[in-house]
């Protein structure tokens, strides 16, 4: 048995923001997505690859606020963060201020195989992934001209944009898209994780969320679950949301439902922070709690066709 779940951002997605067209072309490479990671499960390989492989098409795509979709910071350039562990071992790579890796997923793996460390930043990251070979673009590769008016919707103010709701001020019509994640089982029981996110319109440059920070916005481990979050980095920072969920199960036999509902309803709530999560456990039993009126996700197993929502 093998289960893959994803992940697209979690945010004001409803019927009211999101029209037919724009439903269709997300759907499409949320299941594009799901295909990736599963093409490599049926096959026998591992969790690793298939979160990898899922996250990597999200990247890809400037529908979502990763790679190619990231968001500007408030200095006009992006700044991409990500994080991908093992559950076999809980052995974790992460980067943070990326600016030209085209696929940071792919740089938070050279970390993870190739480092002794478990999170690299900046320039420096950037360096390392592309002396592991990892494909590397000109800042011109992330110009996207929806994601530049966003920021010049705001640019100059305060405000930051987030990719949830919780700023009043923020218009609702560009609360949708955020932080790209996928949890996966393979076929001999291993859980993997992975997240990457472009981060927040307009935020200060050095800025870094929960994403590339293993127990807050990513986590994995065999005898708990994997788990991958999006929503106000800063509140799943101050909950370390992920680790949280695997806590309640490995100290109070609470079952991933129950502990993943807790986590963004009651921890993450109490905080008055938004946003939602995927996680799954070596069972094949899986969540995808949020408390923002929708969030992008997918799910497929050996035993069940791919399927993909958005609203709730």
């Amino acid at each position: 048995m093998f289960t893959l779940l994803i992940h697209g951002g979690s945010g004001n997605i409803s019927r009211k923001t999101m029209d037919e067209a724009a439903e269709a072309k997300h759907a499409a490479v949320l299941r594009e997505a799901l295909e990736a990671g599963v093409d490599i499960l049926k096959a026998g390989g591992i969790a690793l690859d298939a979160v990898q492989a899922a996250v990597k098409v999200l990247e890809d795509s400037p529908l979502f606020n990763a790679g190619k979709g990231s968001v500007y910071t408030a200095a006009g350039t992006h700044e991409m963060d990500a994080c991908i562990m093992d559950g076999r071992t809980r052995d974790a790579g992460a980067v943070a201020g990326v600016a030209t890796v085209r696929n940071p997923v792919e740089a938070a793996r050279a970390v993870l195989e190739h480092s002794p460390h478990i999170l690299l930043t900046g320039a420096a990251a950037a360096q390392f992934a592309a002396d592991q070979g990892v494909a590397m673009v000109a800042p011109e590769h992330f110009f996207d001209p929806f994601r530049w008016q966003q920021l010049q919707d705001i640019i100059g103010s305060d405000r930051i944009e987030l990719d949830t709701p919780g700023d009043e001020h923020v218009p609702e019509t560009n609360q949708k898209m955020g932080t790209v994640g996928a949890v996966a089982r393979d076929s001999n029981g291993n859980l993997a994780a992975a997240t990457s996110t472009g981060g927040l319109t307009n935020k200060k440059p050095g800025r870094i969320g929960d994403t590339p920070i293993t127990g807050a916005g990513t986590y994995a481990e065999n005898a708990t679950c994997a788990v991958s979050c999006t929503g106000q980095g800063e509140y799943f920072m101050r909950a370390n949301v992920a680790a949280d969920i695997a806590a309640r199960m490995r100290y109070g036999n609470e079952p991933l439902q129950e502990a993943a509902k807790h986590a963004i309803h009651t921890t993450l709530g109490g905080l008055k922070g938004k946003g939602g999560l995927i996680a799954l456990d070596a069972q094949g039993n899986f969540a995808m709690p949020f408390n923002t009126t929708g969030m992008f996700r997918g799910v497929v197993s050996s035993e069940t066709e791919a399927e993909v929502w958005m609203f709730k």
